[in-house]
């Protein structure tokens, strides 16, 4: 089974969109903030980290950069979620390491397409 961490402070998104991932059979972990979601991917070991972009403590680009640097998490896909649509936003999370983008509110067919093609 495909563990999937899911890095989102917003009570309402992570409920609804983990709802979703569990019913589509995957196993779900979470961190609530930047330094929390580097921590879990080091503990958890998840397949796939979906990362909010606007997170407390450490955004998700920092919290990015600092898995991609990480010998020990580096190989983990990260897919950044944001509501942030423009190009400069796509391009400075990619340079941050994230490895695809999918922006809010989260459209689930086409996160499911981007998940299977790390899965």
């Amino acid at each position: 089974m495909t563990k999937i961490l899911l890095v989102e402070d917003n009570e309402m998104n992570k409920d609804m969109l983990s709802r979703r991932l569990m019913k589509k059979g995957y196993d779900i972990v979470f961190a609530m903030d930047g330094q929390e979601a580097i921590d879990m991917a080091k503990s958890e070991m998840p397949d796939i980290i979906l990362m909010d972009m606007g997170l407390p403590v450490k955004d998700g680009l920092q919290a990015t950069k600092e898995i991609k640097a990480d010998s020990s998490t580096s190989s983990i896909p990260v897919i950044a979620l944001t509501a942030h649509a423009m190009d400069e936003h796509r391009q400075e999370a990619m340079d941050a390491g994230c490895d695809e983008y999918e922006t809010k509110p989260v459209r689930l067919p086409s996160l499911l397409e981007k998940i299977e093609q790390f899965s």
